[in-house]
């Protein structure tokens, strides 16, 4: 479809992550997959320098003044935005005016990485109207950075980089010490069933930073540089240092580490009971031990869980609420999907929304 000059459209897509939670700042690994559900971000070039923007999830339009410099400070939706641009700035690229609309049908608040597919998104903008383009790691990178400084949320690179990432019908394995991918298939034996606990979460209200915390302490009193250094063989013998809650968050990252080698392996050789256990054991990990589920997130996985042709089910992403993931039957990928809403309906009371995904590419121009 032909446009007019100066006129672009930009997909970046939302994110579940398949198994490997908590681990991307502790420098292990994770294996996300990107998703069909996303963003659009309509643009059109304007004179001047600067960039007017408005979304269809509300919130005043912005009005972000280009050619000065951006400080971090904002507390609205603008803040992901402005922490892309002053990224670039810093790199003394010189950005077009520009005006945008943006529409979604990600989850807000979900743990879908809709924070990670606006900066992205945005940050495809930039390249496109600068006419130039950043390696996608430093990509990836500069939008984690913005993040940090602009929300106040200390990620890890897992979201960024499997928005920016991403291969169709794979998913992305990441060692996020060395930063290194591989893309690993996902045949039609399977497909990702999505649910939406309804339970909104917000990463910057200090939750997620507290768990980090006690991983960086944890790490510290154990003599490592992360958690990542401790192996499962050696941790029994480790872990009367540390206190209590900080042991068990441990014990979450390190046997988390090895259930995404495991997978990553079952995932590989087409073993997906395997892959299912490994998710299940997942989620109990992170309820017991990193407390980070809920409610709401775990009736969803006990009840998915539950339906024949369903492999296993954990939450996804950060946690206090969003989504839970299901790996099921390829081939019965619809039936599956029906009986899980009835089921999650009875379960939670209300009807939650439940999709099926495939693998989609990282952020792009249309």
């Amino acid at each position: 479809m032909s446009r007019a000059p100066g006129q672009f459209t930009v997909v970046a897509p939302g994110r579940v992550n398949l198994i490997g939670e908590h681990t991307d700042y502790n420098d292990g690994f994770v294996l996300p997959q990107a998703i069909e559900r996303g963003l659009r971000i309509a643009v059109c070039r304007r004179p001047g320098s600067r960039a007017l923007l408005a979304s269809d999830r509300g919130g005043p339009p912005l009005d972000i003044d280009l050619g000065a410099p951006l400080l971090a400070g904002r507390t609205d939706w603008g803040r992901y935005v402005a922490g892309v641009v002053a990224g670039f700035q810093r790199l003394g690229w010189t950005i077009p005016g520009f005006e945008a609309r943006i529409t979604a049908d990600l989850p807000s608040g979900g743990g879908l990485s809709s924070s990670a597919a606006l900066e992205v998104g945005i940050a495809t903008v930039v390249e496109t109207l600068a006419g130039q383009a950043l390696d996608p790691v430093a990509k990836a990178l500069l939008c984690q950075h913005a993040e940090h400084e602009f929300a106040g949320v200390p990620c890890g690179i897992m979201d960024q980089f499997a928005v920016t990432l991403a291969r169709r019908d794979h998913a992305l394995f990441i060692d996020c010490r060395s930063r290194e991918v591989a893309h690993v298939p996902l045949g039609t034996e399977v497909a990702v069933l999505v649910i939406d606990s309804g339970v909104k979460h917000a990463l910057g209200d200090g939750g997620y930073a507290a768990r980090r915390r006690d991983c960086e302490t944890a790490a510290r009193l154990l003599g490592r540089k992360a958690l990542r250094d401790v192996s499962s063989i050696e941790w029994p013998s480790l872990e009367h240092r540390l206190r209590e809650q900080e042991g068990r968050r441990a014990r979450h990252v390190i046997t988390e580490n090895d259930r995404v080698l495991a997978f990553k392996a079952a995932a590989e050789a087409g073993d997906w009971p395997a892959a299912g256990r490994l998710m299940r054991a997942s989620h109990a990990s992170l309820r017991d031990d990193f407390e980070v589920s809920c409610r709401e997130l775990d009736l969803i996985c006990d009840a998915v869980g539950r339906l024949d042709g369903v492999f296993g089910c954990r939450m996804t992403g950060g946690g206090f609420g969003g989504c839970a993931v299901a790996l099921v039957d390829g081939p019965r990928a619809s039936s599956i999907e029906a009986l899980a809403r009835t089921a999650c309906a009875a379960a939670l009371g209300h009807a939650p929304e439940v999709f099926l995904t495939t693998g989609v590419p990282g952020a792009r121009v249309e």
